[in-house]
């Protein structure tokens, strides 16, 4: 099993974790990072760390003076060409699966970059519909939008679209039951505090019909819906927006937790967490779990795909 591996921005932690995860990573696979050769050895001596012999890279992106703690164009330049790089590796059969350590959205933005992050991007370029997934064994979360600003979530609570989302979730995952979370306080309070729940429960209502067995249930009341009564009944839920799902389960998952795009024709894991500027670089030895748990999904992942084709 080959992995392709994006360093994310150098500024930030990524490098320090593939460095540190790599001896254990190789024994379940052969990792291939997506890093000039130059670069990973400027990065390894400004960590004090040394570059594995067993490490295979891929070159790409330019040469760039490593600014720990900084958002900058070359950062994003270089980050956004590892992904590239990574990605095209599994597009060309040269790799069964993308793993990505985190960029920095603000560098992608300098950099000029069409795209706010790794979802949007492979989104974009595979012209296909990702649904973003974050989480761990205990508990997964589905985001039903993503990156869009706050004000703009209760415009896109809409039926057709929620139960075409809810019907590849399912398809993707085969599991259930699955809970599905309302927009509003109280999921609305019967129509008191909002109506987009009536919209919700006709889209759950649609999604279970066409499936043809009951598999989501909601709208569930949000502020209940991380409990430890719920995580019993739920190991799935979908969240109406970014951090209606993502504050709760860093809460409680935070170390672990990795980051899953499902619905596309490749198979793509992440770090639940971001690029750590205020401890890059500064021998803080960040935690490696979240970027381990996602090596592992991504292994078992692609060797679900490849057992089924």
């Amino acid at each position: 099993m080959k992995l392709a591996i994006s360093l994310g921005d150098l500024n930030g932690i990524g490098l320090e974790i593939a460095l540190r995860s790599h001896e254990e990573i190789a024994q379940w696979c052969e990792p291939v990072y997506c890093i000039d050769p130059t670069m990973l050895a400027w990065g390894a001596a400004l960590l004090g760390l040394d570059v594995p012999e067993s490490l295979q890279t891929c070159p790409c992106g330019d040469v760039f003076d490593i600014t720990p703690g900084r958002a900058t164009k070359a950062s994003g330049k270089a980050s956004y060409a590892s992904f590239l790089k990574a990605l095209s590796l599994v597009q060309e059969n040269k790799a069964d699966a993308l793993v990505t350590l985190p960029i920095h959205k603000e560098a992608w933005h300098k950099a000029g970059m069409l795209y706010k992050g790794h979802t949007d991007a492979l989104a974009g370029l595979l012209k296909e519909d990702a649904m973003m997934m974050l989480g761990c064994e205990t508990l997964f979360v589905g985001l039903f939008t993503h990156h869009i600003p706050l004000k703009n979530v209760a415009k896109q609570i809409k039926k057709k679209p929620l139960i075409g989302f809810l019907i590849r979730f399912w398809e993707a995952l085969h599991v259930k039951p699955i809970g599905v979370l309302g927009l509003n306080p109280h999921a609305g309070d019967g129509g008191v505090i909002g109506k987009e729940e009536r919209v919700i429960a006709k889209a759950i209502a649609a999604a279970n019909k066409a499936i043809g067995e009951e598999v989501f249930m909601g709208p569930l009341v949000p502020d209940a819906a991380f409990t430890p009564q719920k995580l019993a009944q739920f190991s799935h839920l979908v969240c109406l927006y970014h951090d209606q799902g993502l504050t709760p389960l860093k809460a409680l998952f935070f170390e672990e937790s990795i980051n899953v795009s499902l619905g596309l024709s490749v198979v793509r894991t992440s770090v639940d967490h971001g690029t750590a500027y205020d401890i890059a670089y500064k021998g803080m030895n960040p935690s490696c779990k979240s970027f381990l748990n996602a090596t592992k999904s991504a292994i078992t992942l692609a060797e679900k795909r490849r057992n089924f084709t």
